[in-house]
């Protein structure tokens, strides 16, 4: 028998296996980025002892910072196993825990139904209950999803823990039992229900001949130790959680008045699991309605079936394992959360729901069936068992398959869940991350209708304008600009809205205002690596190397590793002559002239005898039509290099704008325009952009003279100031074909340039 039972087992963990055999690769999901990618303290092992005196080292979000230092360390260690985020490992570590938590069922069940009723046949109903729970699609919610472990470490304490004190009384005084249980707290909270459980376990199972009252005293007095451990843990853990720590926004009473509808919806998950998605719309609602009828009247007939099951021995095991379905279930009910319900809450409650299903099924068929009879439909039965169980297998591998991307994940979420804003907005983002704009704008403005004040879809909505924006519709410049503006007045002590729009300030040459916003947003969230990495490129783009590097030593004092940093210290742009004359010419394109003339002189401290250095200091004068320094410093840079024919070309420009015949009328903006035209014919380009530039100061709406800086710098192959000159006239004069002719040949001439740059 004992044999015939440890091979049903190792086939039931080998079905287990195989219906989780396409889940190992399968990415990082919702909560897992803010607590597992972007979340640089699991990135090394030395910070395990901050996992248990730091909460904020949990998630890179203030709001979610909860204290949770074995989930922590254990993700710690997956990420040092995989050398890096590599999926596989932190999957294969959730899934050994699990396998060993099916295990440890099929014993724990058939103890305590042999404490029941001593049979050799308890082994059947005990083995298909713990195949159940481990091929259970719900249960697919947890595995797959990274963070949710804590459900699994949760789960899998608890029940050591009761299983240990169950399976070896003797060791009951040594308190180790007590040592799993711990663990379970340190990982999540719902933990806190194990001396309910423990309570239970004596009530129904240690004297089931004794009188309730005793019963009762009994369980009082084994639950105090835990008790203890329970009241000095959570204490712990209130003292060690943040006060940004924000579990939920809803109203406590309308959360509440929902859980008892949420409590049938899972019950009928256990049979028909048709509904999983990852992220519900379902609402919370305080109105009298259907939903909460029938809430109430589930409660209702959950406590008589109790009720009902607790009064007779051989029924304890369904009474004992609906009252865990209701006790673990509390946590979650009590305590308002973000989302009514969520899937993974499932986990540690089906555990009794299963065993509560399985027995009665079990008594009815010993009850309905002659054991002759039994014993003939044995292999019928088997068969049936095998059924089912390859059925409800078959819905995990499908699960699995939902949860390998992103895309697939939150296209399933929002097919069932319709009206969630959120998954709407998450859902677009996958399709913007592939670039199909249009996609993710329609999924955004559905998601508007819901979440009319969600600064995250403000965030995202700013970023998909600012992409169409890039790829010609300049128009939505604007609108990009005043969606990061409400995310911020949505959330202004969010971090995250500083950050993405400091990001776009950064790309479009609004260097200072990004450098602004992005240590807005680290003073804010300062463990978030990806505004620290934006504030050193700023820096390094505005030419202020000696802050990029101080930039750089913040944030490797958060990320030792961190790949950015790393290469500012070690690898820093050489602040060489070339490098200022570089930065004299991006600050000129960007009509900074003084800033230009500038690091074009910090370029001559370095190299007196630079041409380029003076040809830009002339220039940057031009632009600004004091032609006496342009001349003097375009024939410096002709003395130095005589044959520096753009310096030959501004010279002659600069000459005869300053011999303009006297009493002759300074030049409209038209006529710079025309000079411009000509110019640009004439293949100076340098001096058309010059002249267009002087059309601009005198008239900055005329769209054709950035039309004409972007057809220089096209010749010049100056590709993005080109796409920034093409884009800025079309913002101003949204149908001038001409500049959109000129932005979409730079924009191909970029890529063109890029593919080749990659040898592709």
């Amino acid at each position: 028998m004992e044999k015939r039972r440890t091979l049903g087992l190792a086939l039931a963990l080998l079905a287990v296996s195989l219906a989780y055999a396409n889940s190992f690769e399968n990415g990082f999901h919702f909560d897992d980025f803010h607590t597992v990618v972007d979340n640089p303290a699991v990135r090394s092992l030395r910070n395990v002892p901050r996992f248990f005196t730091d909460a904020t080292t949990f998630s890179v979000l203030p709001a979610n910072r909860t204290y949770r230092p074995i989930v922590s360390t254990s993700l710690a260690i997956d990420y040092a196993l995989g050398r890096g985020y590599t999926p596989l490992w932190f999957h294969l570590s959730t899934f050994g825990l699990f396998l060993g938590l099916v295990a440890l069922l099929d014993a724990f069940y058939r103890l305590l139904l042999d404490k029941t009723r001593a049979s050799p046949a308890n082994a059947w109903p005990a083995l298909f209950a713990a195949a159940w729970f481990g091929l259970h699609p719900a249960m697919a919610e947890t595995v797959n999803y990274v963070i949710q472990r804590g459900d699994l470490f949760c789960m899998l304490g608890s029940v050591a823990a009761l299983f240990l004190y169950a399976r070896h009384p003797r060791l009951r005084r040594t308190g180790l039992y007590l040592v799993p249980f711990a663990l379970a707290l340190l990982s999540k909270p719902p933990a806190a229900v194990f001396p309910l459980l423990l309570l239970l376990y004596v009530f129904f199972f240690e004297t089931p001949q004794e009188p309730a009252h005793r019963r009762i005293r009994a369980g009082l007095v084994a639950m105090l130790p835990a008790l203890a451990v329970t009241a000095l843990l959570l204490w712990l853990e209130s003292a060690m959680t943040p006060k940004s720590f924000l579990p939920s926004i809803l109203s406590p009473w309308d959360y509440r008045l929902t859980q008892p509808y949420v409590w049938l919806r899972y019950a009928a998950e256990l049979f028909l699991p048709l509904h999983l998605n990852v992220d519900s719309d379902l609402p919370a609602s305080s109105a009298l309605g259907l939903h909460l009828v029938a809430g109430l009247l589930f409660l209702v007939a959950l406590f008589f079936a109790i009720w009902a099951t607790a009064r007779r021995r051989t029924l304890y095991p369904i009474a004992f394992g609906l009252l865990w379905f209701v006790v673990t279930q509390l946590p979650t009910s009590l305590y308002p959360l973000s989302e009514v319900e969520n899937d993974h809450r499932m986990f540690f409650s089906f555990a009794g729901l299963v065993l509560a299903v399985v027995w009665a099924a079990w008594l009815l068929y010993e009850r309905s069936v002659a054991l002759a009879l039994r014993m003939k439909l044995r292999p019928a039965l088997a068969a049936v068992a095998v059924a089912v169980l390859c059925g409800y297998g078959y819905g995990v591998h499908r699960r699995n398959a939902v949860w390998r991307t992103e895309e697939s994940l939150w296209r399933d979420d929002v097919e069932k869940s319709p009206r969630n804003g959120r998954g709407l907005m998450i859902y677009g983002l996958t399709q913007m991350n592939k670039g199909d704009y249009a996609a993710a704008l329609d999924s955004f403005t559905r998601a508007l209708a819901f979440t009319p004040n969600y600064a995250t879809l403000e965030i995202n909505l700013g970023v998909v304008n600012g992409a169409m924006a890039d790829l010609g519709d300049a128009p939505r410049t604007a609108e990009a600009e005043r969606h990061f503006e409400r995310a911020i007045s949505l959330s202004p002590a969010d971090d995250a809205p500083h950050a993405y729009y400091g990001r776009w300030l950064s790309r479009h040459g609004r260097t200072a205002e990004a450098i602004a916003q992005l240590r807005t947003a680290i003073a804010l969230d300062p463990p978030r690596l990806m505004q620290h990495e934006l504030l050193i490129e700023s820096y390094a783009r505005a030419g202020d190397l000696d802050a990029a590097r101080q930039a750089a030593q913040e944030t490797l004092a958060i990320a030792p590793d961190d790949a950015a940093a790393q290469q500012m210290l070690l690898h820093p742009p050489a602040r060489n002559a070339a490098f200022w004359i570089n930065l004299s010419l991006e600050q000129y394109k960007q009509a900074l002239y003084a800033q230009s003339i500038q690091s074009a002189q910090r370029a001559l401290e370095l190299n007196p005898n630079s041409a380029e250095a003076y040809n830009n200091i002339g220039a940057a004068y031009g632009a600004m039509r004091q032609w006496d320094e342009a001349i003097r410093n375009e024939r410096e840079a002709l003395r130095l290099e005589p044959g520096l024919q753009i310096a030959r070309d501004n010279l002659t420009w600069y000459t005869q704008e300053k011999t303009q015949a006297p009493g002759t009328a300074a030049k409209s903006a038209a006529d710079l325009l025309n000079d411009s035209l000509a110019l640009n014919q004439a293949g100076k380009y340098e001096q058309s952009i010059a002249a267009a530039r002087g059309a601009l100061r005198l008239s900055p709406e005329m769209a054709e003279a950035w039309n004409n800086i972007a057809a220089s710098d096209e010749a010049l192959h100056r590709w993005d100031a080109a796409i920034d000159a093409a884009r800025r006239a079309v913002a101003l004069k949204p149908g001038f074909q001409l500049a959109k002719n000129n932005l979409a040949w730079s924009l191909a001439q970029k890529q063109l340039a890029q593919e080749k740059l990659e040898g592709r």
